[in-house]
């Protein structure tokens, strides 16, 4: 798994802990047919993701976390979804290849599609 899956895992891993925290939206989703595995269970996938990851990523995955609330954002024809800033040409990963970059704007982690 290279970084940029192990970034996404780790967002999807958040925002499963995130619904699982909620008594509701866990309930409605166990309703629905969606089980989610215990807090604890998720929590030790978290780390265990976080561990794998190189220093640099998971520091500023964080940061961007604590001060966002969302640690990746979507770059849509080359503007962040964050801040809604159009980016350069140059700043698009070669095409087919997932590498992890920040908006030069606000410095949210991006995922291009």
């Amino acid at each position: 798994m290279n970084a940029a899956e192990r970034v996404l895992a780790l967002c999807d891993l958040d925002l499963l802990l995130e619904l699982a925290r909620e008594s509701e939206l866990s309930g409605k989703l166990g309703r629905a047919g969606f089980a989610l595995a215990g807090v604890s269970a998720l929590e030790r996938e978290r780390a265990r993701v976080l561990h794998g990851l190189d220093r640099r990523w998971a520091n500023t995955y964080e940061r961007c976390l604590g001060r966002y609330g969302r640690g990746v954002t979507l770059v849509r024809e080359r503007v962040c979804q964050g801040c809604f800033v159009t980016l350069p040409t140059c700043a698009a990963p070669p095409f087919g290849e997932a590498e992890l970059h920040l908006c030069e704007s606000c410095g949210r982690l991006l995922y291009w599609r």
